[in-house]
């Protein structure tokens, strides 16, 4: 059987061929817990977060990857992210007064809108690639952002349920030979007979030895995987700041008090007048 929240990376021995699989339960459900979603949306942010997980494998450095989308159609804004070490959160946002999602593909919850990948060092610039919209399924879409983007051939598979999340990746790296090309046609293939029922309830050596038992293939440590948020007094304070002084403390005449709360984890932060002045000015004058 499955264990929960797990991800590993495993490659092809002597080629230019590497994997990553993901496996969600308990953060999947704590992150459907800050709010109440129709079910095509529980799936489609499920395959959101196991896709994050599988791409921050390519990160090189501290910091975050982060899948974003905005729509025109039921489901409205999108995101999931996920640290180089496994925290995720993720949120969806549904249009109230406009009909339900009863769809089950992306461009049928999206409609018409913009995707984007997003590569945040905790030091360094941020990168932002846009993700074509041409595939009628995340997975699809995601893997024509690696070919055009990256110029790297990849295979993704996403699932969820409701209750699980799972997905599996396939790359090829720069380099390959033309033994990789074969390898590549044969491992394609044989992940491409992966059921959505297998993913989500079978462990990842169970997983990979049904699908590449024939080939050379090196496991890596399981790497825990986790719901946390980064949301704190200090970035919210940032918030603020951005927001302007004169926004501020007109917020602070009519209200008496700021008020924010975190749309991922549902935190509460309050900000009284001797907070901005001192966010404003260092000091408590105003």
């Amino acid at each position: 059987m499955q264990a929960s929240d797990q991800f590993r990376k495993f490659l092809f021995e002597h080629s230019q061929i590497r994997g990553a699989w993901v496996h969600l339960s308990n953060s999947y459900n704590e992150i459907l817990s800050q709010t109440s979603y129709p079910q095509p949306v529980t799936h489609l942010l499920g395959e959101s977060l196991a896709a994050s997980v599988l791409m921050s494998s390519t990160l090189k450095f501290n910091g975050s990857l982060s899948l974003q989308a905005n729509g025109e159609g039921p489901v409205t804004t999108l995101l999931a992210e996920c640290s180089h070490d496994r925290f995720i959160r993720g949120i969806a946002r549904v249009d109230e007064e406009g009909p339900q999602p009863k769809g089950e593909t992306l461009n049928q919850l999206l409609g018409q809108g913009r995707m984007a990948i997003t590569i945040t060092p905790d030091q360094g610039q941020r990168y932002q690639g846009v993700v074509p919209r041409e595939a009628d399924t995340l997975a699809g879409a995601l893997e024509e952002y690696f070919e055009r983007s990256e110029q790297l051939a990849t295979r993704l598979f996403l699932f969820a349920d409701g209750e699980h999340c799972a997905g599996l990746l396939l790359q090829r790296l720069p380099g390959a030979t033309e033994e990789d090309d074969q390898l590549w046609e044969r491992v394609e293939h044989l992940a491409a007979t992966i059921s959505a029922g297998e993913l989500l309830t079978l462990d990842s050596e169970t997983v990979l030895h049904r699908l590449f038992h024939e080939e050379e293939v090196r496991l890596f440590d399981r790497e825990p995987v986790a719901f946390r948020c980064s949301c704190s007094r200090e970035r919210t304070l940032a918030a603020l700041q951005s927001l302007g002084k004169d926004e501020c403390y007109d917020i602070l005449e009519e209200q008496g008090s700021i008020e924010m709360d975190c749309q991922f984890c549902h935190a509460h932060y309050q900000f009284q007048r001797i907070d901005i002045d001192q966010l404003f000015s260092g000091h408590t004058l105003h």
